[in-house]
């Protein structure tokens, strides 16, 4: 059974009816898994949070046709979405619900390793190397590898968000043996901080001759106010890193600034370094709690504030340019 106190947290009202006509395809075509293990239906755990199981108790098989799976399934083909947070989830607030194709999506959130310590993330680095743990998240990705073995229809694999792909030793196997397979229904699509992609790309050429979207996170477009939000990241480095995959791109490539007081008004900025580089879209999306130091709350009366929306609205007239 799902409990409803899960839903606290986020404040969801699980005995809402959102009487939605569409079917979201995330709960029947997608699987997150997390840092812990836990199994979700859906691309991020804060819009739909409910574990459908745990891939160190079940393989994937049995996950994707357990209870909790159909439940989260029904209440999308009923209309209610009531295990759904709709004061996060970007489809319900923009009303652009995905529909369900062949393909289905694994998203890797198994290690929150980084290079970096941006504060609207985490307090400090972390890096796993503990070698009980690497052995307990191998086995993880050895799981998800096998049932994807397995699939005849296309699987696109979305790794990261959590932590960097490339500053991960976890996300390093796993691209290796997906290297070593070679299966041909297999894609990618990658989100990252940008600052190791020269240095690896030779490296993981299997997952960027197979990749579907480039994903940078990048919290700034002046010097300043980037060394200042990606503690431990330098201006030129991720300049020097975006000329080389300008140079070298056959796939989108997309910007995601996470918004905030100290970088709002460099969002044109941003949208200038899109164009600059020939990048594809540039998401914006609002600052949210992470149980980091900083006070989300205040942070979020930025965007009710008149001078915000009167920036953001002429931010939309850009068509490269995603609010959420």
């Amino acid at each position: 059974m799902i409990n409803s106190r899960l839903f606290d947290w986020y404040g969801i009202d699980t005995n809402k009816n959102l009487k939605q006509t569409k079917v979201c395809a995330r709960p029947f075509d997608t699987m997150l898994f997390d840092r812990n293990g836990e199994v979700f239906a859906c691309e991020c755990t804060a819009w739909l949070p409910v574990p459908i199981g745990n891939i160190n108790l079940q393989t994937v098989k049995e996950i994707e046709k357990n209870k909790n799976t159909l439940a989260v399934q029904n209440s999308i083909s009923d209309g209610s979405y009531r295990f759904c947070n709709n004061h996060q989830c970007k489809y319900l607030i923009s009303n652009r619900i995905p529909t369900q194709t062949e393909t289905k999506h694994i998203r890797l959130a198994l290690d929150e390793s980084c290079n970096l310590a941006c504060p609207s993330c985490r307090t400090n680095k972390i890096f796993i190397s503990d070698r009980k743990i690497l052995n307990k998240k191998i086995s993880w990705c050895n799981k998800i590898i096998e049932w994807m073995q397995e699939q005849t229809t296309p699987v696109q694999v979305h790794i990261g968000s959590d932590g960097d792909p490339f500053a991960s030793l976890i996300y390093r196997y796993f691209m290796k043996q997906m290297t070593n397979l070679n299966l041909p229904n297999i894609s990618f699509s990658l989100q990252t901080n940008g600052l190791l992609l020269k240095q690896m790309y030779d490296r993981t050429s299997y997952i960027f001759n197979n990749l579907n979207a480039l994903n940078i996170s990048i919290d700034g477009a002046t010097k300043v106010t980037y060394e200042k939000l990606r503690l431990g990241g330098r201006w030129e480095k991720i300049l020097e890193n975006f000329e080389f995959i300008k140079k070298n791109k056959n796939y989108p490539v997309n910007l995601h600034m996470v918004v905030q007081t100290q970088n709002w008004n460099e969002m044109k900025l941003m949208l200038d370094l899109a164009d600059f580089y020939n990048f594809d879209k540039v998401y914006f999306n609002q600052i949210e709690d992470w149980n980091t130091a900083i006070n989300v709350k205040e942070e979020k009366k930025l965007f009710a504030e008149l001078q915000y929306q009167a920036y953001t609205a002429e931010i939309k007239k850009h068509p490269k340019a995603y609010l959420f």
